[in-house]
């Protein structure tokens, strides 16, 4: 942590500052505890909210969340009592600026800073703390603005969001990708990973935090004891996956240690230890070179499992309970990847139209 009692930057340039007074200049400090626990940022208030986020959202979001403030307020410099509207827009407009040169955009969405969903989602976490002080009499109002005015009569009252997020459709790997990925896969272990995302549509954090007791091959399903958001869940996989899977567990994974998880490191002084998502991920990194695929994600493979299964005519809440999605509308994007289904749709309507135009008199 570092926490530095100075004067205002005018004061230091040999001026004074508006007031003449002292102000407290905050330098935030990411610290995770070693073993776990709750990540610290050197602010009493700060760390205050921290806990109760921890104490209803996994650790994953609770270390998301400290990360965004961070970020936040060693852009602002400030505590959190003396943040103003000013500071978050022009936060905004840092995080906005060129990331890699103003000629460097992303294809998605032509921007050459960061995403709108990573500053919607810094500003939501930025927001969360501001609401939380305000329940503890902290500060009076929220700094984060609900959103912009608008000239148009019928959004006047709520207005327009302060950012906007491009709703873009997930990338799918073709099949001929996906196979050519699955070849260049070295061990069963790693075939049984990606054969869980690709076939089971199972999370890149689900497939490491399989359990032996959590395998069903009679039933060829396998429990999800720790989903996304601690839900459970129960799903099939296809026979594939078992057969891999089988043959890991016989002839790869060590006989004795120290823990129960269906996939563990292979070699090295990790030996037996549960396998990390960096692990998880350097795997599929390396896949994707020897197969010459330019660009692939462990999240790719689980869009591109329900992509195929829609396509294939599974019903829409059937992929919801497969996904472990708590609402509908998170799956419905699968119903535009899947390009059957619009066609379909289409041709029918049009088809309709026709005969009505040819019974026309």
């Amino acid at each position: 942590m570092r926490v530095i009692f100075g004067v205002s930057p005018a004061v230091l340039r040999g001026g004074r500052g508006c007031c003449g007074r002292e102000v407290v200049v905050f330098v935030p400090c990411l610290v995770r505890p070693l073993g776990g626990g709750v990540p610290r940022l050197g602010h009493r208030l700060l760390d205050d909210y921290l806990e109760m986020v921890a104490a209803r959202a996994r650790p994953n979001t609770v270390l998301a969340t400290a990360f965004d403030l961070k970020v936040f307020f060693t852009q602002v410099a400030k505590v959190p009592q003396e943040v103003t509207d000013a500071d978050v827009l022009s936060f905004i407009a840092a995080q906005r600026q060129p990331r890699r040169g103003a000629e460097v955009v992303r294809i998605e969405d032509g921007e050459a800073g960061l995403s709108a969903r990573t500053i919607k989602r810094r500003l939501a976490s930025v927001t969360g703390l501001f609401e939380y002080l305000i329940v503890r009499g902290v500060v009076a109002r929220n700094p984060v603005p609900r959103g912009l005015s608008t000239r148009t009569p019928s959004r006047a009252a709520r207005g327009v969001p302060l950012i906007r997020t491009p709703r873009t459709l997930p990338r799918v790997v073709d099949p001929d990708e996906a196979d050519a990925l699955v070849a260049a896969l070295r061990t069963h272990r790693d075939r049984a990973m990606v054969q869980a995302m690709l076939l089971g549509g199972l999370r890149r954090c689900e497939v490491l935090g399989l359990r032996l007791c959590d395998v069903h091959p009679g039933e060829k399903r396998l429990f999800i004891a720790d989903g996304k958001g601690g839900h459970q869940r129960i799903v099939p996989v296809s026979p594939r996956f078992f057969t891999t899977l089988a043959s890991y567990l016989e002839l790869e994974r060590p006989d004795t240690g120290p823990t129960d998880h269906v996939f563990v490191v292979l070699k090295g002084p990790g030996r037996g230890r549960p396998l990390s998502a960096a692990g998880l991920d350097e795997i599929v990194a390396g896949a994707r070179r020897r197969a010459g695929i330019e660009h692939l994600t462990c999240h790719q493979l689980r869009h591109t499992c329900f992509t195929r299964l829609r396509e294939a005519g599974m019903a829409l809440e059937a992929i919801q309970a497969q996904a472990g999605h708590r609402s509908i509308e998170s799956t419905r994007i699968y119903l535009h990847l899947a390009n059957d289904w619009l066609a379909g749709e289409y041709r029918r309507a049009v088809e309709a139209i026709d005969a009505q135009a040819m019974q026309a008199p």
